[in-house]
């Protein structure tokens, strides 16, 4: 089977739940992913060694990063020896030999955690670009609530809030983790402030540096 032909073993909500384990994703990288991807992701090594100090967002991260780089183990696969020596040899050759040399995408440590408390249907999420309808509430770590579009009694229904995923419109947890969803999910997320308002924070609302917890409502996408 060609790279091309390779699919996804795991959707993106079951990557996020508890059925897989770092056991069965280091496995499936030692089985699936080239020495070089291994190498490059610090993931080559004895299994159990590797599950041992390996974390999970990391291994999802390297997970999803296989199939975007297409780096697929193949039958003429080069040993680790050979990399290695290769590596060491472009070090110590002119600029024009380490162009040559393709270097391994860095693949940042997502800056979140997802709990599905409602599965949503359909077998898709969104994507980059895609306009999102949401339900949210948000609350600091010590359970203040600083802002909801979820309307309490008495009023009128509230309407979701629109806009482009991936488009930078809300913060970064907010869109990676939309793009894990499926239509009608509710989630839970923590996000840590790098992914959230990092040192700034929102005067009067949200303190620099605060770890942000949300309840989303994914309503639909188009």
């Amino acid at each position: 089977m060609s790279s091309s032909e390779i699919t996804p073993k795991w959707t993106a909500e079951e990557l996020a739940g508890e059925g897989v384990s770092k056991k069965d994703l280091v496995s499936y990288l030692h089985e699936s992913g080239s020495n070089t991807f291994l190498l490059a992701h610090k993931l080559n090594g004895k299994l159990a060694s590797v599950v041992k100090t390996a974390k999970k967002p990391a291994l999802i991260a390297a997970y999803k990063n296989l199939f975007e780089t297409k780096q697929f183990r193949s039958s003429d696969e080069v040993s680790v020896t050979e990399i290695k020596q290769e590596k060491a040899a472009v070090a110590d050759s002119s600029t024009e030999k380490q162009a040559e040399v393709a270097q391994p995408t860095v693949v940042e440590e997502p800056k979140y955690t997802k709990r599905v408390i409602k599965k949503g249907t359909g077998l898709g999420c969104p994507v980059k670009g895609d306009r999102v309808s949401v339900y949210y509430s948000g609350w600091l770590e010590d359970g203040t609530l600083f802002d909801t579009n979820i309307t309490t009694k008495g009023r009128k229904p509230s309407s979701p809030l629109v806009f482009k995923v991936g488009t930078d419109t809300v913060i970064r947890g907010w869109d990676e983790a939309l793009m894990t969803m499926k239509k009608g999910e509710v989630a839970s997320l923590t996000i840590q402030p790098e992914w959230a308002y990092g040192q700034r924070g929102k005067p009067d609302r949200i303190p620099p540096n605060a770890t942000l917890k949300f309840e989303i409502t994914l309503v639909q996408f188009d």
